[in-house]
């Protein structure tokens, strides 16, 4: 078995990432800003970072710094580099070089990074998981009204099952970039918060606005979905059941 190092591996999708590698039988190590032994801000590296990349055959680099993400890329594949790493992995979302985001910019910034860093690399893009739209709703939901963004769409992705396919290819060999990963249903805001009202049995509004800018044009055209890649299994109401369940 492989020896793989997850970085934010105590996080949403690292999590569930590094349960599936250990289940499968790798040695997996840690990386987490504090989770020792490898507490590693990875916005500075240091001797801990060298440490943890040191004679591993993968790392998944699942870390999702809002403010240094791209520092903390080009930390982590210098260091990288310096351990001549076979294998890194970097999972990244459906339509960063189509919206005009400040997020998804960097996003796609950290792809061209890593696909121009010299090592060998593998890139999976997912839409969404169930767990961001949700916290999008509830926090939507804090006034009596909930305001939402009018024609637009989301197709949400369990993140268990982006783990088990982010675990099956560090297994493997690098790839480059391989199909895109995307939830098995698409559907409007109204029609999911309403999914999560009914769900948390709270009673709101729902008022559609239409937005300015390019980053509303290109999420009403769709620009973020994947509908020929609707190979997830979880559905919007399937996730909420389970996280409301009694």
């Amino acid at each position: 078995m492989s020896t793989i190092l997850v970085t934010g591996g105590t996080g949403t999708l690292g999590r569930p990432v590094v349960e599936r590698l250990r289940a499968d039988g790798h040695e997996v190590r840690v990386l987490s800003r504090h989770s020792p032994p490898y507490a590693v801000d990875l916005r500075q590296g240091g001797p801990l970072l060298d440490r943890a990349v040191a004679g591993v055959d993968a790392v998944v680099h699942c870390s999702n710094i809002l403010r240094g993400d791209r520092d903390a890329a080009r930390v982590l594949t210098e260091a990288a580099r310096r351990a001549e790493v076979p294998h890194l992995l970097y999972i990244s979302i459906v339509g960063v070089d189509r919206v005009p985001l400040g997020y998804y910019r960097t996003k796609y910034a950290v792809e061209r990074m890593i696909q121009g860093s010299g090592l060998g690399w593998t890139l999976l893009r997912t839409t969404q998981f169930h767990d961001l739209i949700l916290r999008l709703l509830q926090g939507l939901a804090k006034p009596p009204v909930m305001l939402l963004p009018k024609d637009v769409r989301d197709q949400p992705l369990e993140v268990t099952e982006a783990a088990a396919r982010l675990a099956g290819l560090a297994a493997g060999p690098p790839v480059g970039r391989v199909e895109d990963m995307a939830g098995p249903e698409i559907r409007t805001f109204a029609e999911l918060a309403g999914s999560y009202l009914r769900a948390s049995g709270r009673r709101r509004r729902l008022v559609e606005v239409p937005l300015p800018g390019g980053v509303y044009r290109g999420l009403r055209r769709g620009e973020h979905l994947a509908p020929d890649r609707a190979v997830g299994r979880m559905t919007s109401d399937e996730f909420l059941a389970r996280r409301f369940a009694p």
